[in-house]
């Protein structure tokens, strides 16, 4: 299961500078765990901190002009941490399985002449095979849309400390001294057509580059929630789906085709469902003529099914994130913006049992990554998988993990919930 370690943020609304786990040059600092929660007050900037990988995935699909427009952003200045006049920064550190070398993927994204977003620099790197130390490879380096690709065999060799010796359409500028570039006859010098479509986007599509198609799938797949019950009520075209989307309505879509491929486990997932979700027996569907698939909820105490229409809001999103992990080939990670909105408080800690025994799982579950503002969903969870976001006096964003306060670590280890203490004040600066 490919797993973020690590990722800082740099001028992205409130997110001036914002570090959370492992970076390369970092390794001294705890990995992200599986489950991951972040908590803080109303306008600390959880909210940006999930639109953050929002943008990166909206950059990935459609360029990073139209991603800075999308869902309300309001453009690149409104974006961009105020007061400031520097670049968004992003960096992503991650490993495809447990053992793997890891990745770095780093994005700059500025103004251009135009005063248009486009993709400033953008480089992608990995330690060598048996490199435990120093620099890793940059096997794609892109800075103003130039640069090169490595695609075959590893031979390494060092950049001197004068830069200048070793100069290719100025990409070189970008790595420091005693950095390794990956180089080779399979190396490619490349020049994108368009500077405001991500190189991994590109490249990402080749065959001959595995590395940078590998982080450009793992991108795709991640899941971010914004799912609306409303949509999930709708009773989409018949036809079956693989997955549930981002706004969940072709939850009918993606019963369908879990009916239609796992029969059995699917009638066992309804079950177990059930169980999980109160005041409801039983969980089947109906077949419509048209061939359209409904979902029934039984209640013991009627005779009479209910149908996803007319359910609640708390029952359908319950029953829609149990569905995502339970899906055959779960998303690599998983992010939602407060799961408790609509849900009933007891629920809460099943809910959050749910995601972690899904994120630790060993059949491969996804890297689960949640904000949320309920005590109760923070009882579940222990102090290294929670990280608190605060408002600095400089109006920006700072972020600590739970872990990191002994006093907090200890109370937890004697006993005391998590999100008791975190009602009480003991989470907050002191």
């Amino acid at each position: 299961m490919a797993k973020i370690e690590g990722f800082r943020i740099k001028n992205y609304r409130a997110l001036k500078d914002v570090t959370l786990g492992k970076l390369w040059n970092l390794q001294k600092a705890e990995p992200l765990t599986p489950m991951t929660a972040v908590i803080g007050k109303n306008g600390v900037g959880k909210s940006t901190l999930f639109d953050a990988f929002g943008f990166l995935a909206d950059c990935l699909k459609n360029g990073v002009e139209e991603a800075c427009d999308a869902r309300g952003r309001g453009g690149f200045q409104e974006i961009r941490s105020r007061g400031e006049s520097g670049p968004v920064e992003f960096e992503i550190y991650y490993k495809e399985e447990g053992n793997a070398r890891p990745f770095t993927y780093e994005l700059t994204i500025d103004l251009d002449v135009t005063s248009r977003p486009y993709v400033q620099k953008e480089r992608l790197r990995q330690r060598r095979i048996g490199q435990k130390h120093g620099w890793p490879f940059s096997f794609l380096v892109l800075n103003e849309g130039k640069g090169v690709v490595w695609k075959g065999e590893v031979i390494g060799r060092q950049i001197d400390e004068h830069k200048g010796d070793f100069d290719l359409f100025g990409f070189i500028e970008s790595l420091q001294a005693g950095e390794y570039l990956e180089e080779s006859k399979e190396t490619e010098v490349v020049e994108l057509e368009d500077k405001r479509k991500l190189g991994i986007a590109t490249l990402g599509s080749l065959k001959q580059h595995p590395r940078v198609a590998a982080f450009r799938k793992f991108v795709e797949g991640w899941y971010l929630s914004y799912f609306t019950p409303d949509a999930a009520r709708s009773l989409p075209l018949a036809g079956p789906q693989k997955h549930l989307n981002i706004h969940g309505d072709n939850l009918g879509n993606v019963v369908q085709f879990m009916e239609r491929e796992h029969p059995k486990k699917f009638q066992s997932i309804l079950d177990s469902i059930a169980e999980k979700i109160p005041g409801v027996d039983t969980i089947d569907t109906e077949k419509t003529k048209d061939g359209r698939i409904l979902l029934r909820f039984n209640d013991k105490s009627f005779h009479d099914p209910f149908y996803a229409h007319e359910m609640s809001d708390g029952t359908l999103k319950v029953f829609a994130y149990l569905l995502l992990l339970e899906d055959p080939s779960p998303p690599p990670f998983i992010c939602i913006e407060e799961p408790e909105n609509g849900l009933y408080h007891k629920l809460l800690e099943t809910l959050a049992m749910e995601f972690r025994n899904h994120a630790t799982s060993r059949k491969g579950g996804s890297q689960v990554f949640v904000t949320t503002h309920h005590p109760y969903f923070v009882d579940s969870l222990e102090p290294n998988e929670v990280w608190i976001l605060e408002k600095g006096s400089d109006g920006f964003s700072a972020i600590k993990r739970v872990s990191d306060d002994e006093l907090v670590k200890n109370m937890v280890s004697e006993g005391l919930p998590l999100g008791g203490l975190w009602y009480s004040d003991y989470l907050d600066a002191r």
